[in-house]
């Protein structure tokens, strides 16, 4: 490959001037030498369209205003997050489990008697009181406590949950549908 080492040497001479155009612009001696580095990396890449006999400085000097300018309108749209807080207020919780869970709790509540779903649902889903539930179901107070605590312990037993409490905690990690 032909690199012609009189243009090279042109633009090695330049980058003093680049760097000093970089700073003026930037104000930060680390963002001036990317600039210039991109402005270099641009520059070598495109060499075949710098027309010889035209000002290479003014080619160059261009070269680094539009990388800034570019730079700029980027960094615009960009939202500063060192400690990631911004990005960890974007992030959702994964919903597969609860659909696994859910769909536990739906073979769960089909293998209970209807008399027994029919009450778990009125009271434990639809935040009936028992007193409501009896009313509706047209029984007693007592047959209504029975239907729901028989419920709630075949459920949690078709469901594979040994404790109550860990309920919560199963149907997050993704219960198994027991069929």
């Amino acid at each position: 490959m032909y690199v012609d080492t009189d243009w090279r040497d042109q633009v090695v001479a330049l980058i003093p001037a680049l760097r000093a155009f970089a700073w003026s612009i930037s104000r930060n001696g680390a963002d001036a030498d990317d600039l210039v580095q991109d402005t270099l990396i641009k520059a070598w890449s495109h060499r075949d369209k710098f027309e010889t006999g035209t000002n290479l400085r003014a080619w160059l000097f261009t070269i680094l205003r539009n990388t800034y300018y570019t730079s700029m309108v980027r960094r615009r749209r960009e939202v500063r997050d060192e400690d990631d807080q911004h990005a960890r207020a974007l992030t959702f919780q994964p919903t597969q489990e609860w659909g696994l869970a859910i769909r536990a709790l739906q073979v769960g509540l089909d293998q209970l008697p209807p008399e027994h779903r029919e009450a778990l649902i009125l009271v434990g889903a639809a935040g009936l009181s028992y007193e409501e539930a009896a009313e509706i179901c047209g029984c007693a107070l007592g047959t209504i406590k029975s239907r729901v605590n028989r419920a709630r312990a075949r459920l949690l037993k078709v469901m594979d949950i040994d404790n109550p409490s860990d309920a919560i905690t199963a149907t997050r990690e993704g219960a198994s549908i027991g069929v």
